[in-house]
């Protein structure tokens, strides 16, 4: 059984899910100790525990040590199944993070999949759902993934509720060369708000197009405000998030609505975020690049991304996927952007 050290690199729950991802996938078994040594809050906490109970429901694995709390956990896969499936966080703990864990599995298991997940759809620490919706899953439609996402109910801290669907057809991965981000072609977004008043999702607009428009892009930015109806969300809360559509890629940038964080610096940060990433020339965004390179590693063949930086989560996985598919990765400066080559061994 594979022995791994949760506490290496970011050692959070990112890797955690990526090592029962890996698992299902290549049938290897592992042991893994000090489950978010690096986090306030050590062990699993309910979403951790549901997107392990998710992947372990479509491989059928064995699973000791499955408790809120637990610091130590060993996963043996046993045969794939695909299906209709539905797994519920039971509190705000993030959906899109539970799909984090499932999506390489669905993918590579070239399965037909229907799944219902419930829980927070826009909170902190998490991709929001718009930026799963815009940026990941278009990324990986030009990887060869077949999906479809209905989003039935947006849910918030601390309470959760949301609830979406996902369609997983047979697929085949395949590598990508994406070392060119071709022409601009648009630049949109939407902030939304439920049960809080529209100035703030106003507020986050008015502000993201400021900063968006102060970087003389050669796309005119178009950002949606929208407040959504009572029965479209369980609970208050809000997010903004901006994609970039270019001839070759898709770049993102999001921020989740909090208590006490003024609308504006949320839409300014987000929009700053993605400004720097286009002013640099990057083919994905720093979230893109930790998040895409499971699925360039399950697609076989060399692919190759510019990404502005590279964060301790994308560092985290390729030291992870190195140890449980023939994959090696070279990372490389050019220019003001880090090169990442994905090849297989």
């Amino acid at each position: 059984m594979m022995e791994i050290d949760g506490s290496y690199g970011e050692g959070g729950g990112q890797l955690l899910r990526t090592a029962v991802a890996l698992a299902a996938v290549t049938g290897k078994p592992f042991r893994i100790r000090r489950v978010r040594a690096k986090r306030a809050s050590t062990g699993l906490a309910a979403q951790h525990l549901t997107a392990v109970k998710a992947v372990a429901e479509l491989c059928q694995a064995t699973v000791e040590g499955l408790a809120v709390g637990s610091r130590e956990l060993a996963f043996v896969p046993g045969a794939m199944r695909g299906g209709r499936f539905r797994f519920d966080v039971g509190t705000a703990g993030s959906i899109t993070l539970v799909l984090q864990a499932l999506l390489p599995v669905m993918l590579a298991s070239a399965r037909r999949f229907d799944i219902v997940v419930t829980g927070g759809s826009d909170v902190r620490a998490a991709p929001p759902l718009d930026y799963f919706e815009r940026v990941l899953l278009p990324l990986l439609a030009r990887l060869g993934a077949k999906t479809a996402l209905t989003v039935v109910k947006r849910g918030y801290y601390p309470r959760g509720g949301g609830e979406i669907t996902l369609r997983v057809a047979p697929s085949r991965l395949i590598a990508a060369n994406l070392e060119e981000r071709g022409r601009l072609f648009s630049i949109a977004g939407v902030a939304h708000v439920a049960h809080l008043p529209e100035h703030i999702a106003l507020r986050m607009r008015d502000a993201a197009l400021a900063r968006l428009r102060s970087g003389k892009m050669e796309a005119t930015p178009d950002i949606a405000a929208r407040v959504l109806a009572p029965g479209a969300a369980h609970g208050p809360g809000g997010a903004v998030v901006l994609w970039a559509q270019t001839e070759h890629t898709v770049l993102g940038a999001g921020r989740v609505a909090q208590r006490g964080v003024p609308a504006e610096r949320l839409g300014e940060e987000a929009a700053a975020e993605l400004c720097a990433d286009l002013a640099a020339g990057a083919t994905l965004d720093v979230h893109a690049a930790d998040q895409l390179l499971i699925y360039l590693s399950l697609a076989g063949g060399r692919s190759a991304f510019l990404a502005r930086e590279l964060s301790t989560h994308a560092e985290t996985a390729m030291w992870l996927i190195g140890q449980f598919l023939p994959v090696s990765f070279s990372v490389t400066r050019a220019g003001a952007l880090t090169r990442v080559e994905v090849i297989p061994r």
